[in-house]
């Protein structure tokens, strides 16, 4: 596993990169905000899962997270856990990483991430860090913007219109809970890594379609 074991199970990988020039205030109008918000205050997340279905028995078995540092490189952290009883200790360390002025920004997060991770902290008995923060959900500006226009509104299809991305190698999302399962039970981390890749793509993809949108206003094409 590559990265540093910060508790048993637990392991850490943390890169700090040039990614796009974000300016301090962010737009908020296409997500129907009032305001703008600073770009210090926002954290992207990604949870990468034992299956899609939900439930209780879904669990995030890697957790990513990134954000903007005040010198305006982009800071990317990932958990990975290697045991079941790590869980616990990964919750608490994403916990760590979140304060009261936070503001969210994922894809999809608010009716998948976000559910699943109360479901994890209410069984792990732990505090939902989550409850109050503000979120930014980009799946449902770029629906309002795009939906029509274009085949779907995957991540992987807004990051290849509005961003130019065109993954390489890509492990498909479907396979990252196998990839996670064969590590567990002995086999290779090639798999994971990829896995790991795919994720950092996404917090990366999350933050520039972002910026995109923040420049789109409120109103979809059709209405401009």
């Amino acid at each position: 596993m590559p990265g540093e074991e910060i508790a048993s199970g637990l392991f850490l990988t943390e890169a700090v990169v040039d990614w796009l020039s974000p300016p301090p205030l962010i737009d908020t109008t296409f997500a129907r905000w009032d305001e703008a918000v600073g770009t210090a205050r926002l954290l992207h997340f990604d949870t990468e899962t034992t299956g899609l279905a939900g439930g209780t028995g879904t669990r995030a078995f890697m957790m990513g997270a990134a954000h903007w540092e005040q010198n305006g490189r982009f800071r990317i952290r990932q958990l990975t856990i290697t045991t079941m009883a790590a869980e616990t200790a990964m919750l608490q360390t994403f916990a760590g990483w979140l304060h009261d002025d936070t503001i969210l920004v994922s894809y999809n997060g608010k009716s998948y991430d976000a559910p699943l991770l109360a479901t994890r902290y209410r069984l792990a008995r732990l505090p939902n860090p989550l409850t109050g923060l503000r979120h930014l959900d980009l799946l449902h500006p770029v629906r309002r913007h795009w939906k029509g226009v274009w085949e779907n509104c995957r991540l992987a299809t807004a990051e290849r219109q509005l961003l130019g991305v065109v993954r390489d190698d890509d492990l498909p999302g479907s396979e990252a809970p196998a990839a996670w399962l064969t590590f567990l039970r002995g086999g290779p981390a090639t798999n994971l890594r990829r896995v790991a890749h795919h994720n950092v793509q996404d917090l990366r993809s999350l933050a520039g379609v972002l910026l995109r949108v923040s420049r789109l206003g409120a109103r979809p094409p059709a209405a401009e």
